[in-house]
C-alpha cells in the first residue's frame, strides 16, 4: 500500500498507475449526482465553487446519518457512471481526482486522459468499515441535498485503488493487476 496525504499534487498524481493500492490521509470532499449538477451550474454561472478543485478529491458518496458518538454513518461508494455527464466540466475546471465504484464511460475515460486526471475506486458494501477512517465531517455546501450535500471529510488511511490512471491505464482490462 502506498500512503499519500491530501491534497495530492500533480507530480504525485502523474506517478500513480492503474492497480496501485493507496491509503489516503487528509481532506476529501463528498458529492453525488445532484451535487455535481449544482457544481456544474455554479461554474456555468461564473460563481465560485464551494471548494477549490486543484489537487483535491471528490468521493461519490451519500453517507448515512451518524449514530450517537460517531463522526459519520456508513459511507460506501455509489455507482460512478451517474457522474459522467458532469465530470468533463469539473475536470476542465481543475478537478483531477475522483473516488467511486465501477466502470465509467468511454467518453469519461478519454476526458480523464486529456485532463491528466485519476479515477480511484473503493470497495462497495463496506461503508460501515470505511466510516471508521473518517475522523471529522463538516457540511460544506448544498444542505438541502442532505446526505448528498457536499461535505469535507478528514480521513486517515482511507483505502482506494487507482482504477484509471492519467495515461489510459485501466484496472478493469489489465491482465497483470
Amino acid at each position: 500500500m502506498i500512503k499519500i496525504k491530501t491534497p495530492i499534487d500533480e507530480k504525485t498524481r502523474l506517478q500513480l498507475r492503474a492497480g496501485d493500492e493507496i491509503l489516503l490521509t487528509g481532506i476529501i470532499y463528498t458529492g453525488r449526482d445532484a451535487a455535481h449538477q449544482l457544481l456544474v451550474q455554479t461554474i456555468q454561472e461564473n460563481k465560485p465553487t464551494p471548494f477549490a478543485f486543484e489537487n483535491q478529491i471528490i468521493y461519490y458518496v451519500g453517507p448515512t446519518p451518524p449514530k450517537p458518538g460517531m463522526v459519520i454513518g456508513s459511507c460506501g461508494p455509489t455507482s460512478s457512471y451517474r457522474m459522467d455527464p458532469f465530470s468533463t466540466v469539473l475536470m476542465e475546471h481543475g478537478l483531477k481526482m475522483m473516488i467511486g465504484k465501477g466502470n465509467r464511460s468511454d467518453d469519461f475515460k478519454q476526458n480523464l486522459k486529456l485532463n491528466k486526471a485519476i479515477y480511484f475506486i473503493t470497495t462497495g458494501g463496506i461503508g460501515a468499515k470505511l466510516s471508521k477512517t473518517v475522523k471529522s465531517s463538516k457540511l460544506l455546501a448544498y444542505p438541502l441535498l442532505q446526505s448528498e450535500a457536499i461535505y469535507e471529510l478528514l480521513v486517515e488511511d482511507f483505502p482506494v485503488i487507482v482504477a484509471y490512471d492519467s495515461f489510459g491505464g485501466d484496472i478493469f482490462i489489465q491482465k497483470d493487476v
